[in-house]
């Protein structure tokens, strides 16, 4: 016995360095990689033209959940959609990460169940994020706010908190938002807490009905129950900014109802440009009315909000929408690292620059899109201190 004992003394540590190294160096990249696929392609069309007005373009996107993958954002990759140095190579000066905490197996744009198994568990287990994190889904969401904390004690990025932070040039400025708000597990006070944590914008919904009403792609497609207004008025009350990407049509507009406040959608697209994504994406006319009233709408990179995932069919979704709701209300919101499939990664949106000046979008409305409507609605939506 005594024997088995020694054996296991140094054979336990040998196994577990052994079970470390196969989920963090083969199973996690491996998976991260099939996820979040890139097309293969060869290199963009990038006219001289295209990339000299690339080069003075103020780029943003309003959505990718890179935090969610264990991956050193600091560094170069060759999978996946974003990371720093892609970033700056693609141009990008402000990127919304979004905190992924939840979604269901089996998960589809139809109709989804809000007590289905869980996915993120497995993925937060088998990426050895922290114990807090496995059974909470608000220490999911801390958790992936202090990695980019951490980033930005390096200096790597600098987190957006004030509107004043918008006009900062040094560094990448970060934005941290919520994919849907269960991580309040019913409780208002935690919008306080996340906010302390850097989080400016808050989702109310991912892919199922939560405590604060119907999603898009739930089974109620209900409005927002009582919490999910009480929580609506306290992030206005705070400066959270509210993302309705995933909410119902419901929803929306109960929030729209309440609040005085724009609001926008991270990522999506129009069901004008491309009707087969009514499951997906909201009703065109709900797209007006929050463009009317100051909104944003992030144009996605991937099949279900857009029928052509090509920077060709990019850029005619972008097209499409700026006829709809006007130039002033349109912007990228790639969802990146979101487990989907796209024709580009980060590093290669002057190949989009090229396909809107090659459809005849002028440069005036290409600043507009590329980041210089995003920059004007979080300068004049966030804290000001």
């Amino acid at each position: 016995m005594k024997r088995i004992f020694k054996s296991l003394k140094f054979v336990l540590p040998i196994l577990l360095l052994a079970g470390y190294i196969f989920l963090t160096q083969i199973l996690g990249p491996k998976v991260d990689s099939k996820m979040n696929a890139v097309l293969d392609h060869n290199a963009y069309p990038v006219s001289k033209a295209a990339q000299a007005l690339h080069d003075e373009l103020w780029i943003a996107d309003l959505h990718a959940d890179s935090l969610l993958w264990r991956r050193n954002l600091a560094k170069r990759h060759d999978r996946g959609h974003v990371d720093l140095p892609r970033l700056r190579e693609g141009g990008v000066e402000f990127q919304i990460f979004s905190a992924v905490t939840k979604s269901s197996k089996g998960q589809n744009f139809n109709g989804n169940d809000a007590d289905a198994p869980d996915q993120i568990t497995t993925l937060v287990q088998a990426q050895l994020w922290p114990l807090r994190t496995w059974g909470s889904l608000y220490e999911r969401a801390a958790y992936q706010a202090q990695r980019l904390q951490k980033l930005e004690r390096k200096g790597e990025v600098h987190i957006v908190r004030t509107a004043a932070d918008m006009e900062k040039t040094d560094r990448l400025l970060g934005l941290l938002l919520t994919e849907g708000s269960h991580p309040l597990h019913g409780d208002l006070e935690k919008i306080h807490r996340l906010y302390n944590e850097g989080y400016r914008a808050m989702g109310l919904h991912h892919f199922f009905d939560n405590e604060l009403g119907g999603s898009l792609h739930g089974r109620s497609q209900a409005g927002l129950t009582g919490f999910g207004r009480a929580a609506v008025k306290e992030m206005n009350k705070k400066g959270v900014i509210i993302d309705v990407a995933h909410s119902s049509a419901q929803s929306v507009r109960d929030v729209l109802k309440i609040t005085t406040a724009p609001i926008f959608i991270s990522h999506g697209g129009t069901v004008a440009s491309c009707p087969k994504t009514k499951n997906r994406n909201l009703p065109d006319d709900i797209l007006q009315e929050i463009a009317a009233r100051g909104g944003l709408i992030g144009i996605g990179y991937f099949s279900g909000v857009i029928c052509d995932i090509t920077p060709n069919g990019i850029a005619d979704a972008i097209i499409d929408a700026t006829v709809l709701l006007g130039p002033n209300a349109v912007a990228l919101g790639s969802d990146y690292d979101g487990t989907v499939t796209t024709s580009l990664d980060t590093s290669e949106l002057a190949a989009i620059t090229h396909a809107l000046m090659q459809q005849g979008m002028s440069k005036e409305n290409i600043r507009k899109i590329m980041g210089g409507n995003a920059r004007r609605f979080f300068t004049e939506n966030l804290p000001t201190e």
